[in-house]
């Protein structure tokens, strides 16, 4: 088990303190794990109702991270998946009483029915006016009457806000609470996890899955999901997911709803936008309108990898509440989404009214020119394993697949190319590899081509091997004048840089063969490379772990002047 953990059994109290260091709107009632808004008791002096909601810790940011105006009043806070004692909710009802009354929100677990529901009664005999509200959104599990029906799972933050904003706006203990079981009786949740969470304390995870299968249905205290499948592309898995929301939901065309797309944990940012896109793409089809989006980590399983998804029914008064600010440090306001994407056109590409420069003397040439492109294409998609392979080695293994992509782009633009004119076809070039590569080889290496494409457009015969020589010596100085490197930092221009002198020194000699000269140069700039200590790029962040390796931003060049030269 790897945590950025000191002791497991302190884990909920520090990191109730690290919450309460962070933000000084937030303060604690000594002796309990209850975060209460710093001024709650002014709140209670105001006549407004107080809401609280709580339970085991390892959801975070759910629950102490939604209080704050607008939203929760306190949270109650438990040992990692296990429901908070009696004792600290009633002590959190006390705090915030006031005598507009408490609103207690749950989710549907026996833990939190038992200890929150006590509490409340212990409360009620005191004089506390105090309801409850238990949220049962997750639709994996069958509401057949049973005796213990549905989870409350991520949906259950969209009632914070609902019963938040609702208590805001000056409403009695009844109406808050009226508002708040519409709306969870609208609400619909299902999650898909692609791997277990591991509770500090167990030190192992709570279920295993094989490399190839994933949980549908899954709660939030890391058990195992309702069943079990193979993975799949995204689309198809989420496909599972909404079928059953929209179902179980019974939303039909011209419904309303809020989407909200959560993070379980443990799982990457980009991928939540994959779900986002598929999610309000498919309830675009069915003609359901998606008005507020929220789609980020809410309330988690631990470091739990995959996600959740939950669909709020909403009319104007809901998504009113929904859309009213809130001061509580893990909410951010709705996005509203957009039925299609409207993408912007810009002018033409900045290169557009350059001069093309000379032509080819002769067809030769030009048959030539698209030969070396070609074989530049090819070994590049060939290399993809290899580059990939030396880059994981000393760098962040992106190279690879890096150059090849650009390689591609570079074979889709070849017949639009004007190939009489290589300068303009160059420059064609470097715009792909501008808008394509990405990372640094991309604007290295269209400030490489671009500088080669300037400098051919200003000679008068582009035949001639010395045109060649200083466009390329015009090349390797754009990368020096972009990217800052020089020889012996361990990168591309350690192989670039030998390449140019031989090619200099070739056409000034009077040599018919340029460019075997200069493969011999770069190869052997890339030897060197094994043995310098790496100043530039990623790899200068594994130091003396790349000694022994070669760059592989100084084997691509190699490879790709090998290519050129096998068939000029």
């Amino acid at each position: 088990m790897k945590k950025l953990v000191n002791d497991p059994l302190l884990i909920v109290e520090e990191m109730i303190e690290g919450l309460l260091l962070a933000d000084g709107r937030l303060t604690r009632i000594e002796g309990e794990n209850v975060v209460l808004r710093r001024d709650y008791a002014a709140l209670a002096a105001s006549g407004k109702v107080a809401i609280i909601s709580g339970g085991g810790a390892g959801h975070e940011p759910a629950h102490a991270g939604y209080v704050g105006h607008g939203m929760l009043t306190a949270a109650v806070i438990g040992a990692v998946f296990t429901s908070p004692s009696v004792d600290a909710v009633i002590a959190a009802i006390r705090a915030v009483a006031g005598p507009a009354g408490v609103l207690l929100i749950i989710k549907n677990y026996t833990g939190d029915r038992l200890n929150f529901g006590l509490a409340a009664e212990v409360a009620r005999a005191s004089g506390i006016a105090v309801e409850m509200v238990i949220v049962r959104d997750d639709v994996a599990l069958a509401d057949d009457g049973g005796a213990v029906g549905r989870r409350g799972i991520a949906g259950t933050v969209l009632i914070h806000k609902v019963a938040g904003a609702a208590a805001e706006a000056g409403l009695s203990l009844a109406e808050v609470k009226a508002e708040t079981e519409a709306a969870s009786q609208a609400l619909f949740s299902m999650g898909l996890g692609l791997g277990a969470c591991i509770v500090p304390a167990a030190g192992k995870r709570g279920f295993e899955l094989g490399d190839h299968e994933v949980e549908y249905g899954l709660g939030i205290h890391g058990e195992s999901g309702a069943r079990r499948g193979p993975i799949a592309a995204a689309d198809v898995m989420l496909d599972r997911l909404l079928d059953r929301l929209i179902e179980r939901g019974g939303i039909v065309v011209g419904d309303r709803v809020a989407l909200l797309v959560n993070n379980l944990g443990g799982t990457a940012v980009q991928e939540l936008s994959v779900v986002a896109r598929h999610a309000l793409q498919r309830l675009g089809r069915a003609g359901v309108h998606a008005q507020a989006a929220l789609v980020g980590t809410f309330l988690t399983a631990l470091e739990m990898p995959g996600c959740s998804v939950s669909l709020l029914k909403l009319d104007e008064g809901r998504l009113k509440r929904l859309l009213a600010p809130s001061a509580a440090g893990a909410w951010a306001p709705p996005t509203q989404p957009v039925s299609a994407i409207e993408a912007v056109s810009l002018p033409d590409d900045v290169h557009s009214d350059m001069a093309r420069g000379a032509a080819w003397a002769t067809n030769a040439d030009k048959v030539r020119f698209a030969a070396a492109i070609a074989a530049v294409i090819a070994a590049l998609e060939q290399a993809e394993a290899r580059l990939t392979e030396l880059d994981s080695v000393v760098g962040d293994g992106d190279i690879g697949i890096s150059l090849s992509r650009g390689a591609r782009a570079i074979a889709e633009l070849t017949p639009r190319l004007d190939l009489d004119h290589p300068a303009a076809a160059l420059r064609d070039i470097s715009a792909t590899l501008r808008r394509a590569l990405g990372g640094t080889s991309g604007p290295l290496y269209a400030a490489f081509v671009l500088r080669i494409a300037t400098g051919l457009a200003e000679a008068a015969d582009v035949s001639r091997a010395a045109a060649w020589a200083a466009a390329f010596r015009a090349g390797v100085d754009g990368i020096q004048a972009l990217g800052g490197g020089k020889a012996g930092d361990r990168t591309m221009l350690d192989a670039l840089l030998p390449a140019a002198e031989a090619i200099e020194r070739t056409v000034g000699d009077g040599a018919v063969s340029v460019l075997s000269p200069a493969v011999a140069a770069a190869e052997g700039g890339v030897e060197a490379t094994k043995t310098m200590h790496p100043r530039l790029g990623r790899s200068s962040y594994v130091g003396d772990r790349a000694l022994g390796h070669p760059d592989p931003g100084a084997y691509a060049v190699a490879l790709w002047l090998r290519a050129i030269a096998s068939v000029v």
